[in-house]
C-alpha cells in the first residue's frame, strides 16, 4: 500500500516556504491515489487551495494539441513525413540563415522543407517570439520580433492563424531537423491541427478531449461560471515577497480581449490534467473508450532526437529526458537522478505546472502552481523524486 506522508509534508514545506500554493494528483488505472492541495489560492483573500481551483497550464497546453494531432494521424489525415506547406501553402519555400566566414550572414533556401516531423520535435528553426525583442541578435528572431511587433499593434491580440502565417518568410536558424530548438514548432502544428479541424483550437481541445474525458475543471476561457475557480498569478520578488502578477492574471484567457481564435491557454485543475495523461499512461483508453492506440502513443513518447540534439536538449532540469513528438522521455535514469521509469514521458509549463506518465507502472503525476520565476528545478525534480518515492 502506498504512503504519501512524505509528499504531504513536501507539499506543505511548499506552500508554506516558497510558493502561494501547490496542488497534486497522482492516478493509477482510472483511479485517483493522492491528491493533495496546500496553501492558499488568493493570499489578499485567504482562500484556500482546493480540487477544483485551476491553474494556468501554459507550456503544458501543449500536450493537448501533440496528442490531437496524434488522432489525426491514426485517422489518416496527415504523415509526419508531410511537409508543412501541404497544409499552410505559406510554408512552402522556407529559407535559413547561413553565417559567412568573413562574417554576417546570408540567406539561403534550406535544403528539405519544414515537416511535421521537425515541427512538432521542435527542430525546425524558430524560437519562441510572443513578444518583441528589441535587443534580438540572433537574425531570425530579430526578424520574428518585426513581425509579431507589426501583429501586435494591428490586432491587440492576434489568432494562432495570423502569429503563424506571418513568420512564414522568415529564415530560420538551421536546417530542418538538424538541431533542437524550443519554440515556435507547437504553434504551427496548432495552426496545422486547426486547418485540418476547419475550427479554432480551442474548439478542437474540447471536442476531442475536454468533454469526451469529461474534464469540468478545464477549459481556455475564464468566464462568469468559473472564475472563482482560477486562482490568482503571483510574481516573487528578489526578497521573496509574493504579489499578483502585474501584467494581469487573466488577459489572455479573457473572451472579451482574446478572441476565439487566439493561442489558447488551458486552465485546468491537477486531476484533470491528471486523468489526461492517465489516458496515455494506459496506452490511449480511459474508462473503455479508446482515445489513442497504444502503438501511437508509443511512437509519440519516443526519443526521435540524436545526439547531436540531444546536446541542444540537456541542461540541469532536462538531464536524462530525450524528446519525441511533443513529449519529453526518460532515456536515462542515472543522468537525470530519476526514480521513475524508462519512458516516462510528459512536459513543464512556464507558470510552474508539471507532468509525467509512466507506462509501465500505468501511473500520472501532475504537480502545480502558479508563479514567477517557477522555480522548477527546485520544486518539480523534489515533487517528482518524492512522488516516484513514495509509490
Amino acid at each position: 500500500m502506498e504512503d504519501f506522508t512524505r509528499l504531504d509534508k513536501l507539499l506543505d514545506g511548499f506552500a508554506q516556504k516558497t510558493v502561494p500554493c501547490c496542488g497534486c494528483a497522482i492516478m493509477r488505472g482510472d483511479e485517483i491515489l493522492y491528491e493533495g492541495y496546500k496553501g492558499y489560492a488568493n493570499l489578499e483573500e485567504k482562500i484556500p487551495l482546493n480540487k477544483n481551483h485551476m491553474f494556468r497550464q501554459a507550456s503544458t497546453t501543449k500536450l493537448f494539441t501533440y496528442t490531437i494531432m496524434a488522432m489525426l494521424f491514426e485517422e489518416g489525415k496527415l504523415l509526419f513525413s508531410d511537409p508543412i506547406g501541404e497544409y499552410l501553402p505559406e510554408w512552402k519555400n522556407t529559407t535559413k540563415y547561413v553565417q559567412r566566414e568573413n562574417g554576417g550572414f546570408e540567406v539561403v533556401p534550406t535544403k528539405h522543407p519544414i515537416t511535421i516531423k521537425d515541427a512538432a520535435s521542435m527542430s525546425c528553426g524558430l524560437p519562441y517570439c510572443m513578444f518583441p525583442d528589441e535587443n534580438a541578435r540572433i537574425p531570425t528572431l530579430a526578424d520574428m520580433s518585426k513581425r509579431i511587433g507589426k501583429l501586435l499593434e494591428e490586432k491587440g491580440v492576434p489568432t494562432l492563424r495570423d502569429e503563424v502565417r506571418v513568420m512564414a518568410d522568415v529564415p530560420v536558424m538551421f536546417e530542418p531537423g538538424t538541431h533542437w530548438l524550443y519554440g515556435f514548432g507547437s504553434e504551427i502544428i496548432g495552426a496545422l491541427v486547426e486547418t485540418i479541424e476547419g475550427k479554432p483550437l480551442r474548439r478542437v481541445f474540447e471536442d476531442r478531449l475536454i468533454h469526451p474525458l469529461g474534464l469540468k475543471n478545464t477549459a481556455t476561457y475564464c468566464t462568469d461560471e468559473n472564475r472563482d475557480r482560477v486562482l490568482v498569478n503571483y510574481e516573487k520578488l528578489p526578497d521573496g515577497t509574493l504579489r499578483p502578477f502585474p501584467a494581469g492574471n487573466n488577459s489572455d484567457v479573457n473572451p472579451d480581449i482574446s478572441p476565439e481564435g487566439a493561442r489558447p491557454n488551458l486552465l485546468s485543475s491537477p486531476a484533470d490534467f491528471a486523468t489526461f495523461m492517465q489516458m496515455l499512461a494506459n496506452g490511449g483508453t480511459w474508462k473503455g473508450e479508446r482515445f489513442l492506440g497504444k502503438g501511437t502513443v508509443e511512437m509519440m513518447t519516443a526519443n526521435c532526437l540524436n545526439a547531436e540534439q540531444l546536446e541542444d536538449f540537456s541542461d540541469a532540469y532536462l538531464n536524462g529526458y530525450g524528446y519525441g513528438l511533443g513529449f519529453r522521455t526518460l532515456i536515462d535514469k542515472a543522468k537525470g537522478s530519476h526514480n521513475g521509469n524508462l519512458g516516462a514521458f510528459g512536459w513543464t509549463g512556464g507558470g510552474g505546472t508539471w507532468a509525467e506518465a509512466d507506462p509501465i507502472r500505468r501511473v500520472s503525476l501532475v504537480y502545480m502552481h502558479n508563479m514567477f520565476p517557477n522555480e522548477e528545478l527546485y520544486h518539480h525534480h523534489r515533487f517528482r523524486n518524492v512522488a516516484y518515492g513514495c509509490l
